[in-house]
């Protein structure tokens, strides 16, 4: 009966939205990003490498985000298998994919404000590349604690009898 498919829908919904909104947070992050290198090149085409690198950088969340979603619609039987979900396994999985869809959004935006500070940097004083490179990265590190935080949470999950 339809009841008996809450539980697919809960996880695939989690799966979507980490997808989702990590790409909508790396699309605007690399967009927001993309201006300011526009802006450096126009001034200096010599710093096209060096700003496209910065760019570049609050796009991994997309990625983690469709990774996240790829585990996820393995483990539940979309992408093959059984995709017999129970209610609270799909709950479960759908609570395994939150931490990468929020913190994938927010970082992404975060993040490509300190690679657009970077890139003013980067204008002013191109030797000072490697530090304007570390400080985004530092915001990664985040993107990357919810990224396994996400995968341990949905491997925890497939191992659950419920």
């Amino acid at each position: 009966m339809i009841m008996d498919k809450f539980g697919i829908l809960c996880a695939l919904s989690g799966a979507i939205i980490a997808a989702l909104l990590g790409g909508m947070g790396s699309a605007k992050g690399v967009g927001m990003a993309g201006e300011a290198a526009a802006g450096a090149i126009a001034e200096t085409p010599a710093l096209f490498g060096r700003v496209l690198i910065l760019q570049l950088l609050p796009g991994t969340q997309g990625i983690y985000g469709f990774l996240i979603a790829v585990i996820t619609l393995t483990q539940i039987g979309i992408l093959g298998g059984s995709n017999d979900v129970s209610l609270v396994k799909g709950m479960a999985y759908f609570a395994a994919c939150m931490p990468m869809a929020l913190v994938g959004y927010f970082s992404a935006i975060h993040q490509s404000r300190v690679s657009i500070a970077g890139i003013g940097m980067v204008i002013k004083k191109p030797d000072q590349f490697g530090k304007a490179m570390i400080l985004p990265a530092m915001v990664e590190t985040y993107a990357i604690f919810a990224f396994l935080i996400s995968i341990l949470a949905i491997n925890g999950v497939a191992g659950l009898s419920i």
